[in-house]
């Protein structure tokens, strides 16, 4: 591993973004080297690009060189539930079935701050294996949910948003909490944790047929007075969700208009899916600089619908947009996998979602939907150095497809097709090696008891 504060250098194929391939087209939009230098120092890229033109600067970097590999920014995961990971995969009917039979019965278990520490590190851990570096996740309603993730992330380093969930209706008891409780403990959480370190909140009512008027208006008013933390929820994954919204607030013109109403909108806020939304929402979310994360896995496994790719990218209103795993109802932490699962759900809807645009959504549109697109997300002078490093022969038949690929994007539509968790060679934090495949083995926890 790396010591703090020495110099690092990679060498390698290594491919970045300098623009959004959705505005500036594939090949305008990719920074690749065939042969790439990254310079690191004190956890920041100092300099990228061509080897020969940036040898001169190597003083007394301490080199690592990857063959068959490309180096990429961390991918980034905009919608997350990390204590959902022990339920991925559960049979269920759609949205509102598989909450009740599943996610709140397992959610009700992280009362219990062993078990919550448990899933964090299990859930860190796997996320470092998927090349993950940055998540914005979902914790339960249990504040100890959240102190428990940010103790994980924190040790580790990792640049995480996380928030308690909100809820103070149509959940079990065990569940819910005040329009009140919810206030105080969501603020007495982002006290402690936000701005620490690598750390961010975000304040995370469910989704609005979980929380009270009273509630979102309390949400509103604690992301009113503290403006620099985030604001995550879900909106329109499911058709008779949407239904479900109207009649629980008949006096909104739309669901976003239920948050927009309540101070819900606007930079750093993050809605989950928008599948089933109306032309004004759209726009709405494109004027207020609010961002969606695409989740395609989980709208997949539960039937919720299909994203709508050119409307959210429409050339004279293109919204921020960050691919999710979605995990539980997504089913694999992999952002290759999740992109390849983007890819199949584009061309249902008549939408060819390149390569290029596809691990843009991963790293730096993911990052700009975040709006961490000045720390994370490329690879370019001044950025935290989180950096993947994707072996593009993970296994016997990609290594045999890449034989007969004949460039950079052929690549990248190779890896995000067929590729996995097991592409994963190496993951750095801020400079610092975290994960290796090499000398990292698999854990075994017990979720029993």
């Amino acid at each position: 591993m790396v010591e703090p504060n020495k110099r690092l250098a990679l060498r390698g194929a290594a491919l970045s973004f300098r623009g959004d391939p959705f505005i500036d087209g594939d090949e305008a939009s990719l920074h690749y080297e065939q042969d790439g230098l990254i310079l690191i120092e004190n956890g920041i890229v100092t300099a990228f690009g061509d080897y020969q033109a940036v040898k001169t600067q190597l003083r007394d970097h301490n080199i690592k060189q990857y063959s068959d590999a490309l180096i990429l920014p961390g991918f980034i995961d905009t919608h997350v539930h990390y204590p959902q990971t022990q339920m991925t995969g559960a049979y269920g009917k759609q949205l509102i079935d598989w909450l009740n039979k599943y996610t709140f019965v397992t959610e009700q278990q992280f009362a219990n701050a062993d078990h919550a520490t448990l899933v964090s590190d299990f859930f860190l851990g796997e996320c470092l294996r998927a090349g993950t570096t940055t998540a914005s996740v979902y914790c339960t309603v249990h504040p100890g949910s959240v102190d428990a993730f940010f103790q994980a992330a924190d040790k580790r380093n990792m640049r995480m948003i996380a928030g308690k969930v909100l809820m103070d209706r149509n959940a079990p008891d065990a569940l819910t909490d005040t329009a009140q409780s919810g206030y105080d403990q969501s603020e007495a959480l982002i006290t402690r944790w936000h701005g620490l370190n690598r750390l961010s909140y975000a304040i995370t009512p469910r989704f609005a047929p979980s929380s009270t008027p009273q509630q979102l208006e309390a949400a509103g008013a604690l992301w009113k007075k503290h403006p620099h933390t985030h604001m995550q929820t879900h909106i329109a994954e499911n058709q008779h969700e949407v239904d479900w919204v109207k009649s629980l607030y008949p006096e909104r013109h739309n669901y976003l208009d239920v948050y927009s109403h309540y101070g819900l909108v606007g930079p750093r806020a993050i809605f989950g899916h928008a599948l089933h939304l109306e032309d004004v929402e759209w726009r709405q979310l494109a004027q207020t600089g609010s961002a969606v994360s695409h989740c395609p896995t989980s709208n997949s496994f539960l039937g919720s619908g299909l994203f709508d790719f050119a409307r959210a990218k429409q050339a004279d209103q293109p919204i921020r947009l960050g691919l999710a795993t979605d995990v539980g109802a997504g089913t694999t932490l992999s952002m290759l996998q999740t992109m390849g699962a983007a890819y199949k759900i584009g061309q249902l809807g008549h939408y060819s979602l390149s390569a290029a645009k596809a691990f843009y959504l991963a790293t730096r549109g993911a990052a700009q939907a975040l709006y961490l697109e000045d720390k994370v997300g490329s690879i370019s002078p001044g950025m935290e150095a989180d950096l993947l490093v994707l072996d593009l022969k993970s296994t016997p038949l990609i290594d045999f497809r890449m034989q007969h690929c004949e460039n950079i994007e052929e690549a990248l539509f190779i890896q995000m097709t067929m590729g996995d968790d097991r592409a994963t060679e190496a993951v750095y934090i801020a400079g610092e090696l975290a994960y290796s495949r090499r000398t990292t083995n698999r854990s075994t926890y017990s979720l029993a008891g």
